[in-house]
């Protein structure tokens, strides 16, 4: 049976037993309006007419709700269900009559009153919206219903104008379990009718409340091999499933699937497991994993019995492999059979080892959540102790690696005690003095989220550390040592408290305590929360509120999650991603998209579906002066000989490419135009059946199918390349091996039609006859061209747009395209749902705004350019939004990004279609063009779809909207009336298309140094209206980009330095290794990389590029080194002052090695450098005597870059070019004899034609000056225009005319001259 078969019964299994669970009751009663006075609690009330059994529904006894006293820190109102109850939805209220109601709440919940948990809703938001008004009912259905008895509600915020007013309603039914109590020390066995049992298709299902982070709660095996083991382990849950393979058995490599986390928390966990055959579903909780088990068979076979809450060893009772479980179980199913049932009823199939009771003991493990890594403490007195000195213990837990637990005062001031978590470790700090302290240190990550045993204790004139059961810490004392009136646990007060002495070191503490013991006496922490014990501030009573927010793993592509107490962050290394939840591809998706970058030839990392599921892969980019060709090798390239083959038994070649079947997939759909090679020779060997035409060979294409033809892009012909061309050796047969000749015949061909390609298979069957031989070679996978690069539509009419399939984009989306236009604003793009949207729009001339809603208010997102944007020519945009940030980038603006808040709702749901180009309601459409729209990694087909729609065309007019590269390196196509100019202002490049490389040999006393004209920090971006629960921020970018040749270490490259005293320097170590050095804090050492450590000063060409966002730093060297590297901090460059090219004077705050190279100076040559949007040496050399510019030294313009594309050869470059050139060779020479007969018969000619042509044309040459003046002036006017748009005065637009017009125009020029 399939896989997708046997998927589709487990789901169809899931939803039956769904559907027939919830025909039997319709759980949605209300449960409190029949509950009795004494079923409500409350933290404070009021008055007695605000009691809290006053807080039913609709109801206007008393004053018409509860409400707690004004002093009231921390009020609840608690429900007591009197029994455990199956919970589904709940509804608030006002008070009535008046002015007080809740707007937001948290909901807990509880077995026993006093352990309490957050309740979450499906995306993890702990918080539920309240009411707006004192009368309205706010009702929320619960996504996933609470099994418990009693219910909190703790208001968090409510009306300004009043105070805290709340009735309440909750519904659902009873519920009913079979419960088991284990001890630790016990186990229940479920002993088979026969020998063994062998299943198909398991069904297990059972809910669990664990008192500690290990134990065994299920396990089975056989003498064969198989077994099965459910276990909790670090707090996780473990599946252990093996079938039919013995070699699992005995190795100590078992795998486990590991699912869900913090699992000891002492409240009920649900745990189903479905198998069919080798199909596993685990579920625990709301999360389920699907995989496929080992072993070779589809059974599980278990011999004997099934042990549940431990596995005791044959023959010793009371004896356990391995620790069992300790706390509750309850509605255990074994294949639709009760063993809680069985158990109690004593029935015979099931066996008791130890202590198993039937009802849950609940222990009394209260914990305190500390809230606040700022000013959370808990304050309590040091008794005294009748053997002198002190004893302290207490156990925490927590996510963050650094934070206070413990500091008191020593009775010999002003000694102090410290207690902290530094670096995930356990260190105690003995201060003797403002500068003298000791400091012994214990365990390691210890902020794992699982709980850990601290103790300190003093005797004589030591104190002693210990931590869990790993062995003590001790610490010698000068003297003995007594505690102070009062310990501090998890921070210290404000400053202005009179113990001022207490100092976070760092942070305060932020995470769970509990069982708190001085001197043996356990601490009761209610007498604290009512104010009778002690002090606190910014703690949260009788619960643990420690979330995992690593699951789900919001990391995309392989990342790995990593969290603190309210945030996850996502490592990206090695996965080829970058972002906040590694979203973001550090690849350009097609080598064309190289190209346009000032790339050449060479290999490459492509990322064909950008930001989707598929990872990168490495390609050969082959960039001709016309055609960008991809080209993708497989296992086989070198010709191969075939012999001995038949129909019946034939050879099959299958081809293994570098990229994946799904990668060549994408190139192959995102290219123009792909094709393939099949080089094949032949003797006594066809390709077809004489007689009736059948294939005696044939090759399999992408998709799986056989294919006969063997060349050209006519599917379903069954020719060859001779065939098609017509020269055939016999034209008699469509193949030149069909003719069956004694003689070598060849019938290469290129495969051309691209939706069969590549080649995956060949077989090859009639080679088996005296003398029957074939050669053949299948080449590289070649492609080129990008459809999606221009692929564009025009709106012009603004009711008009383009709809397509709703957007796919819960939890992360990358929206990015061109426009131009002349219109004020318009609405790109929108999609909504019932609350939900997300649009982007120009809403200002120079404004684009990003916008959304998941639930969490209104957020815009804005950048705003210092020039217009609806000027007729291409902008980019890209917007992101994620579960941990919203950006927007506009041109090279800096982007504007906003943290998402961390508590809030992740989820982005929509339900309409996507609408480009306006909206639903045909209001605030865009007017203009856009292209090369890309949404999560797809390019979206613009121009197929404005075929089909009124009010839009497909393609977009004017010269830069073709798919020919006019403007290379990143040089900006600018449209005129009359043609075109490229900007190559943003580029570090010149010429009129950009294509220019701008190089200058150095000696050793020369450089080139760039001032800024103003702070660089100053371009930031502010964002409009945005919400409060994001916070905004402007996200530290460098891009730096050069060549370089020399011979010379140490040398310095290359600096940046700021009135902050930061700097960025790259430099040639003396070893000639590269070296990048950021120093962003002036008070720490910078960070230094060295990527490799061989040399480059060995007088060739390197290629340097330097892209930071963040922490994260991108090198690449050449073509074959890519790096990533983590800054120790984020933090952005400050007023940046200048950028050094060359020997430093100065720089006083530069580390040793910094200065020994600046000091050296550079003597080579560089080129094309370019720092964010800057060229330095082009602005060196177009700018000299500007004030911006200083030069030292002797500067000489340089070729160094030239020769990069013949330095960067490689053997899969294109060997058709080769075979042209050497024809353009011959046609060469034979053009040179044509041109001197022509010569000679144009100079007998021409006299006899010159004068009067002179004459007749002399009128329209006037004229055709006069024109060429005036369109060369408006030509100069524009260009100054553009000029004055740029940000640095020393950039200079370039202006070129390239049309039709100026052709004809130099053709006049030439012929007169």
């Amino acid at each position: 049976m399939s896989s997708l078969a046997i998927a589709f019964n487990l789901t169809v299994l899931g939803v039956l037993s769904t559907a027939l669970a919830a025909s039997h009751y319709n759980c949605d009663g209300p449960l409190v309006s029949n509950l009795l006075q004494a079923s409500f609690e409350k933290s404070s009330q009021s008055s007695i007419s605000n009691a809290p059994h006053f807080a039913k529904l609709n109801r206007r006894d008393g004053a018409g709700g509860w409400s707690p006293q004004v002093t009231d820190r921390q009020p609840w109102l608690q429900l007591d269900l009197r029994d455990r109850m199956e919970v589904t939805a709940v509804a608030t209220q006002g008070r009535y009559g008046g002015s007080d109601w809740v707007s937001g709440y948290l909901l807990l919940f509880s077995d026993t009153g006093r352990a309490w948990k957050q309740y979450r809703q499906e995306d993890g938001v702990g918080r539920f919206v309240g009411n707006v008004n004192a009368d309205g009912v706010v009702h929320h259905k619960l996504s996933h219903s609470i099994r418990s008895r009693f219910l909190r509600f703790v208001p968090l915020d409510w009306n300004p104008s009043g105070w805290v007013g709340l009735r309440v309603e909750v519904y659902g039914c009873a519920y009913k379990s079979y419960v088991a109590d284990f001890d630790g020390r016990s186990s229940l066995l479920y002993r088979f009718n026969q020998k063994s049992m062998s299943t198909v298709k398991d069904v297990i299902s059972l809910s669990f409340k664990s008192r500690q982070a290990e134990g065994v709660l299920l396990h089975g095996e056989g003498q064969r091999g198989d077994y099965i083991t459910l276990e909790l382990h670090r707090g996780r849950l473990a599946l252990y499933l093996n079938l039919d393979d013995t070699r699992l058995r005995f190795s100590s490599g078992r795998v486990a699937v590991t699912l869900s986390s913090l699992l000891d928390d002492q409240h009920w966990h649900s745990v189903l497991i479905e198998r069919f055959n080798k199909q596993v579903n685990l579920t625990v909780d709301t999360h389920t994993q699907h995989f496929r088990t080992k072993g070779e068979g589809d059974s599980l076979e278990v011999d004997y019995e099934l042990s549940f809450g431990g596995i005791p060893l044959p023959g010793k009772p009371g004896t356990f492999l391995r620790k069992n479980f300790h706390g509750c179980i309850e509605n255990l199913y074994y294949n639709g059979i009760n063993i809680i049932d069985l158990a109690k009823r004593r029935k015979p199939q099931i066996y008791s080892v130890g202590n198993v009771t039937f009802s849950c003991s609940e222990p009394q493990l209260v914990s305190t959540t500390f809230l606040s890594s700022s000013s959370s403490f808990l304050s309590l007195p040091a008794t005294l102790s009748a053997s002198g000195g002190f004893a302290v213990r207490f156990q925490f837990r927590t996510w963050n690696p650094d934070g206070l637990l413990l500091s008191t005062r020593l009775a010999l001031e002003p000694q102090r005690l410290e207690l902290q978590i530094s670096n995930s470790r356990l260190r105690l700090t003995h201060h003797m003095s403002a500068q003298q302290k000791e400091e012994v240190s214990t365990g390691h990550r210890v902020n794992d989220g699982l709980w850990h045993s601290a103790s300190l204790s003093s005797r004589g004139l030591q104190v002693t550390m210990t931590l869990d059961n790993e062995p003590s810490s001790t610490m010698e004392l000068g003297d003995h040592m007594e505690a102070g009136d009062s310990l501090y646990f998890g921070g210290c007060p404000s400053s202005s408290s009179s113990d001022s002495y207490c100092e976070n070191p760092t942070l305060a503490f932020q995470g769970c305590m509990r069982l708190f013991s001085i001197n043996s006496q356990p601490m009761d922490l209610n007498l604290v929360h009512q104010g009778r014990l002690g002090d606190y501030k910014e703690l949260q009573f009788d619960t643990c509120g420690i979330h995992d927010r690593c699951l789900p793993n919001f990391c995309e592509h392989g990342g790995q999650c990593s969290q603190s107490w309210s945030h996850f962050y996502c490592d990206c290394s090695g996965t080829g991603y970058t972002g906040a939840t590694c979203h973001n591809s550090i690849y350009e998706a097609s080598c064309e998209a190289y190209r346009l970058t000032g790339s050449s030839s060479g290999l490459f990392s492509i990322d064909p579906d950008g930001s989707g599921p598929l990872g990168p892969t490495q390609v050969y980019c082959n960039m001709t002066e016309n055609k960008v060709w991809t080209v993708v090798i497989h296992n086989s390239t070198d010709p191969v000989r075939v012999q001995g083959s038949t129909l019946q038994k034939p050879y099959i070649m299958k081809f293994n490419y570098s990229a994946s079947p799904e990668q060549l997939m994408a190139l192959v759909a995102r290219s123009e135009q792909c094709q393939q090679e099949v080089v094949y020779s032949c003797r006594k060997s066809r390709l077809f059946n004489t007689w009736d035409g059948s294939p005696l060979s044939w090759w399999v294409d992408q998709g799986g199918e056989r294919r006969t033809y063997w060349g050209g892009f006519l599917p379903g012909v069954q020719q060859c390349s001779c065939s098609l061309e017509e020269n055939c050796m016999d034209m008699n047969y469509f193949c030149n091996c069909d003719a069956d000749t004694d003689s070598w015949a060849n019938d290469t061909g290129v495969l051309s039609y691209k939706e069969h390609l590549p080649v995956s298979e060949i077989v090859i069957g009639d080679t088996n006859r005296t003398g029957s031989e074939a050669l053949y070679r299948i080449g590289p996978l070649r492609c080129y061209g990008d459809k999606s690069v221009w692929n564009a539509a025009s709106f012009y009419q603004e009711s008009s747009y383009l709809h397509f399939p709703t957007l796919q984009a819960e939890l992360s989306a990358d929206i990015s395209f061109y426009f131009k236009t002349s219109a004020p604003s318009g609405v790109f793009l929108e999609n909504v749902g019932l609350k939900d949207f997300i649009r982007v729009e120009l809403s200002s001339p120079s404004v684009v705004t990003f916008s959304f809603d998941v639930g969490n208010g209104l957020v815009d997102l804005a950048v705003k350019s210092h020039v217009p944007l609806n000027d007729r020519q291409w902008h980019y945009v890209r917007a992101e939004r994620s579960v941990k940030e919203a950006s927007l980038q506009v041109d090279q603006l800096p982007l504007r990004f906003l943290e998402a808040p961390s508590e809030g709702h992740l989820r982005l749901r929509l339900n309409s279609q996507l609408f480009v180009g306006g909206t639903a309601a045909r209001q605030r459409g865009f007017l203009g063009c856009i292209r090369t729209l890309t949404i999560n990694g797809v390019t979206f087909n613009l121009e197929e779809r404005a075929k089909m729609t009124p009010g839009v065309s497909a393609g977009c007019p004017g010269h830069c909207s073709g798919s020919s590269s006019l403007c290379h390196n990143s040089g900006r196509c600018i449209e005129k009336n009359s043609g075109y100019v490229c900007d190559c202002s943003q580029s570090a490049y010149g010429g009129p298309s950009c294509k220019e490389e701008v190089s200058v040999s150095f000696n050793r006393e020369s450089s080139v140094t760039y001032t800024f004209q103003e702070p660089f920090s100053v371009m930031q971006n502010r964002s409009f209206q945005a919400s409060s629960v994001y916070r905004g921020n402007s996200r530290a970018r460098e891009n730096m980009a050069f060549i370089f040749m020399t011979t010379q270490s140490p040398a310095m490259l290359l600096t940046v330095s700021t009135f902050s005293q930061q700097y960025i320097a790259v430099i040639l170590a003396r070893n000639g290794s590269l070296q990048i050095w950021y120093h962003l804090h002036v008070d720490r050492r910078p960070d230094v990389f060295s990527p490799r450590p061989s040399s480059l000063a060995d007088g060739h060409l390197h290629r340097i590029r330097i892209h930071r966002e963040g922490k994260d730093v991108y090198l690449q060297i050449d073509q074959d080194i890519h790096r990533k590297y983590t800054l120790s901090s984020d933090a952005e460059l400050i007023l940046i002052r200048s950028l050094t090219l060359g020997i430093v004077v100065g720089g006083e705050n530069f580390d040793e090695e910094v200065m020994q190279a600046g000091s050296k100076g550079f003597i080579g040559c560089l080129s094309s450098v370019q720092f964010n949007h800057m060229a330095p040496l082009k602005a060196a050399l177009l700018n000299r005597g500007s004030s911006l510019v200083s030069v030292r030294g002797h500067l000489v313009e340089s070729n160094c870059g030239a020769p990069a594309d013949s330095t960067t050869s490689h053997p899969l470059s294109d060997q058709a070019a080769k075979t042209n050139k050497d024809n353009v060779s011959l046609h060469d020479s034979a053009v040179i004899g044509g041109v001197v007969s022509a010569v000679i018969f144009i100079t007998l000619c021409v006299v006899v034609v010159m004068t009067r042509f002179l004459y007749q044309h002399r009128q329209a040459r006037r004229d055709t000056s006069i024109k060429e003046k005036e369109h060369q002036t408006n030509l100069e006017i524009a260009c100054r225009r553009e000029a004055a748009y740029q940000a640095e005065p020393a950039y200079r637009t370039e202006c070129h005319l390239h049309d039709s017009h100026s052709s004809t125009l130099r053709d006049n020029r030439e012929y007169y001259i």
